[in-house]
């Protein structure tokens, strides 16, 4: 297989021959020869079948991992990317139908709650008063069983005081208050960043692999709600705002 593969590339003869290898397979991809998961042949069959070294090979399939491409693992080869998941900007996002909407079965875990006044560390984090009362959850959600989104979130008890007795067994907390909370305002950040070791674990990604933070916080009127961190992993997501001049669309 990965010698029909590598007999289908062709080179251009224009500029350098890692940067024509780099188009010839991005090519086959966006052109869609190579669908999600097919297996990019090994260097040394694009070395035998182009005539390069193996360096420029390799500079290539690096450029073309970084444009997201293709993915890299050491035990299991290389194969091509699937597509980044889309994700609205404005929105405030219901995880669940986000997942669902790329055709995944969609699972989540409660890895931590707590319930009373602000750690110094989630103080630290959020901007809270220590004399705030929160409830504080930590929650990773799926999609076919792969790690979707790592998700931090404290709410206001003051604005949601039903959130001390629910320990979300059945509805994430995202979701469970789009139900039984009100909200007017709300702030979007969005940031990248590297992942903690521990959040690379909960994740299943290297450390180094970079990932999309989006920070959002939402107000009733000038009662906060609830803020909430989401952590994605970089080459997997994408986000889109639509908008005209007179705002989102």
């Amino acid at each position: 297989m990965a010698e029909t593969q590598s007999d289908t590339l062709k080179l251009d003869g224009a500029g350098p021959v890692y940067d024509q290898i780099r188009r010839a397979i991005r090519d086959l991809v966006v052109g869609g020869a190579w669908p999600p998961g097919t297996p990019v042949p090994p260097e040394h069959a694009l070395m035998e079948q182009l005539g390069t070294s193996r360096m420029t090979v390799h500079r290539a399939l690096v450029q073309l991992a970084r444009e997201g491409l293709i993915t890299r693992r050491r035990r299991s080869g290389t194969v091509v990317a699937s597509p980044p998941a889309s994700h609205a900007m404005f929105d405030i996002l219901s995880i669940p139908e986000e997942i669902e909407r790329l055709g995944q079965d969609y699972a989540y875990e409660i890895l931590a709650r707590e319930v009373g006044k602000v750690s110094p560390e989630v103080a630290e984090r959020f901007g809270l008063k220590r004399s705030d009362r929160i409830v504080h959850l930590l929650v990773l959600h799926r999609g076919d069983g792969r790690p979707h989104v790592l998700e931090e979130r404290i709410i206001h008890l003051a604005a949601v005081a039903a959130a001390a007795g629910e320990f979300f067994a059945e509805v994430p907390p995202g979701d469970w208050l789009l139900q039984n909370s009100l909200w007017s305002q709300a702030e979007h950040a969005i940031s990248a960043v590297g992942a903690s070791v521990q959040e690379a674990g909960l994740l299943e990604i290297a450390e180094t692999e970079p990932c999309l933070l989006v920070e959002r916080r939402t107000w009733n009127q000038d009662r906060p709600v609830t803020a909430v961190r989401l952590l994605y992993p970089g080459p997997r997501h994408r986000f889109v705002g639509r908008f005209g001049p007179y705002g989102p669309a």
